[in-house]
This record gives structure tokens, sequence and C-alpha cells, in this order.
């Protein structure tokens, strides 16, 4: 029974401080823009200077080649 008067406080000082940090969100325009962000990774990536005219396709056959194995011919 006693540890009630420690839970009692404990609680109503962690509401406390929720609904502050809530109240401070909300002022900090953290709700502002909920539609964007879910957006965001569906988005197409703008192309850049490096990756024009190469594709991963080819580069990936080119170093493919490399790793083909020898004719049996220059086997030991």
């Amino acid at each position: 029974m006693n540890i009630l008067l420690i839970l009692i406080p404990v609680t109503l000082i962690v509401i406390g401080v929720a609904v502050a940090l809530f109240f401070w969100a909300v002022n900090h325009q953290q709700f502002d823009d909920l539609d964007s962000p879910a957006v965001l990774p569906l988005m197409d990536d703008p192309p850049s200077e490096k990756s024009e005219g190469t594709t991963c396709g080819s580069d990936f056959s080119r170093d493919a080649s490399a790793l083909e194995p020898q004719d049996k011919e220059h086997r030991d």
C-alpha cells in the first residue's frame, strides 16, 4: 500500500512530461507535413553525372568475363 504513495506521483510526473513533449512538438511544427516523408522512399533519385551512360548490367558483364574459368588447355 505504501508503494502507491510513490507510484502515483511518479505516474503524474511521467504524464506531465509526455503532455509537455507533445505540446512542444506541436509548437515546433513536427506534425505539419505528414504526407511527404511517407512518399520520399518511393520517389526516383535524379540521375547523377557519374552514372549517366553506364548501367550496372554492362559493368557487371565486363567484370564477370574476367572471372570466367580459363580453357581446359591452359589448366595444369
